[in-house]
C-alpha cells in the first residue's frame, strides 16, 4: 500500500499534467475496440507489454482468466459478471476485436493441474471448473506445447478453449458469422516477457516479433477493407431496396421515380 499511495503523489507531480487532457477526453465516452481477457495475475500488465494507453482497452480480469459458456437463452452458466462484461463490450463499445490472454506460471493452471486448492478456498475450487475441459485435453494427450512444463502446456490449451466458450454466446456468434469480430489467443511468456499468438497455420502459438507482427497487421487491414466494402454494399443494397413512388398521372404524363 505504501508503495501505491506514493505513487500516486509521482503521478500528480510527474505525470498528471501531461496526460490531464486525455483523461478530460475520455471522460466524455469510450471508443474503445477491443475486449482484452486475462487472468487476475499481477505480473500479467497489457498497458506495458502492449503498449497500450488509457481507454485503448475494454478488460475483463478473473483467476485463470476464464469464460463460464453460455447456458440456455443467452444466459452464463456460471457467474454472470463476465456475461455482463461481455454484452457491454459489444452493444455499448461496438468492440471489434475479442483477445483472451493466457499466461506462463499461472497459479490457476497449477491448481487445475495438480487437482489442488488452498484449503478453505470453496469459491476458488468452484471456479476453476472452467478449465477442467482443457485439463481433460491436455491428459488426452494433446501436443500443443508439448515442450513446455505441464502447467505451462495446460494455460496455452486453456486460452484455446476459452475462445470456443466465447463462442457460446449468442451476441459473439451472431458477429463472427457477420464477420465484423474477430477472436484472438494470446499467451504471455513471464520469464522471457514475450507475447504469443495462436496460429492456426503453424497449429500453436507463434511469438509476436517484428516479423509476425508485420503479417498480422496486414490482416488487420485486410480485414477492414473487406468490412468497409461490405458495409458499402449492404447500404446500397439497402437503399436500392427502399419504396419508390410513381407520379404519371398528370395531363403532360410526366413521370418521375424519386426515393423517400
Amino acid at each position: 500500500m505504501k508503495k501505491l499511495i506514493r505513487g500516486i503523489v509521482d503521478f500528480r507531480k510527474n505525470v498528471r499534467p501531461s496526460c490531464k487532457d486525455t483523461f478530460a477526453r475520455l471522460a466524455l465516452g469510450q471508443q474503445t475496440d477491443t475486449l482484452f481477457i486475462a487472468c487476475s495475475d499481477g505480473r500479467v500488465v497489457p498497458n506495458v507489454f502492449a503498449s497500450s494507453n488509457p481507454g485503448d482497452l475494454f478488460v475483463i480480469r478473473n483467476v485463470g482468466n476464464l469464460i463460464p459458456i453460455c447456458g440456455e437463452e443467452g444466459h452464463s452458466a456460471s457467474d454472470e459478471s463476465e456475461a455482463a462484461a461481455i454484452e457491454f463490450s459489444l452493444l455499448n463499445l461496438s468492440v471489434t476485436d475479442i483477445i483472451v490472454c493466457g499466461h506462463s506460471e499461472c497459479g490457476a493452471m497449477i491448481s487445475i493441474s495438480s487437482g489442488k486448492a488452498p484449503a478453505g478456498a470453496t469459491n476458488l475450487k468452484s471456479w476453476l471448473r472452467h478449465g477442467k475441459t482443457s485439463l481433460k485435453k491436455l491428459e488426452a494427450g494433446s501436443t500443443l506445447g508439448a515442450h513446455l512444463e505441464r502447467h505451462n502446456q495446460l494455460s496455452q490449451l486453456n486460452v484455446l478453449e476459452q475462445i470456443e466458450h466465447l463462442k457460446t454466446y449468442p451476441i459473439v456468434a451472431e458477429r463472427l458469422e457477420k464477420g465484423t469480430l474477430r477472436l484472438h489467443a494470446w499467451w504471455f511468456d513471464i520469464k522471457e516477457a514475450d507475447v504469443y499468438e495462436y496460429e492456426p497455420e503453424d497449429g500453436g502459438f507463434r511469438l509476436i516479433d517484428e516479423e509476425y507482427a508485420e503479417i498480422l497487421l496486414e490482416r488487420v487491414e485486410q480485414r477492414t477493407s473487406a468490412s468497409t466494402a461490405s458495409a458499402s454494399s449492404e447500404k446500397a443494397q439497402d437503399d436500392d431496396s427502399r419504396p419508390h413512388r410513381t407520379f404519371n398521372d398528370s395531363p403532360s404524363g410526366f413521370h418521375q421515380d424519386y426515393r423517400v
